[in-house]
């Protein structure tokens, strides 16, 4: 016989199938229901004349089918979470690819200025030369305005 716990548990869904079922019963009656098994199976009985076996075999019939439906629930979560894992691992991927990328940009660009110094060095002090010769007049004109 169903217990009182998993009728419960899904009891919205056998509510439904209890009226369906049996349409006699009034929605006052089912929301009575506390729990006890054995008032809901004496309350339908009453209500429809069923045989008391007969009931029971419909209780258990429809909890079984409400667990089997929490149950292809909790497989959906459990894909969905699957996928947002194996997404969030391609992301991270992707990101880790990216950084190295653009490090080894950047170690490719240092290297070359550094060879570019090492061949031209007269050419890259002038350059440097010049470029603090506008800082400092940048910072003068800053300066002056203040």
């Amino acid at each position: 016989m169903v217990n009182a716990q998993t009728l419960q548990g899904h009891w919205n869904e056998i509510k439904g199938k209890l009226r369906n079922k049996w349409g006699q019963l009034s929605n006052d009656d089912l929301q009575a229901f506390d729990g006890n098994v054995e008032r809901l199976v004496g309350l339908i009985q009453r209500k429809t004349g069923e045989a008391r076996e007969s009931v029971v075999n419909f209780l258990d019939q429809a909890s079984a089918n409400g667990s089997s439906f929490m149950d292809q629930a909790a497989e959906g979560v459990k894909d969905y979470a699957h996928q947002a894992a194996e997404k969030i691992q391609e992301g991270s991927q992707y990101a880790t690819e990216s950084f190295q990328h653009g490090y080894e940009s950047i170690r490719q660009g240092y290297t070359e200025a550094e060879n570019m110094v090492r061949r031209r060095p007269s050419e890259a002090a002038a350059v440097c030369f010049g470029a603090g010769i506008l800082a400092g007049l940048l910072i003068a004109v800053c300066v002056r305005r203040s």
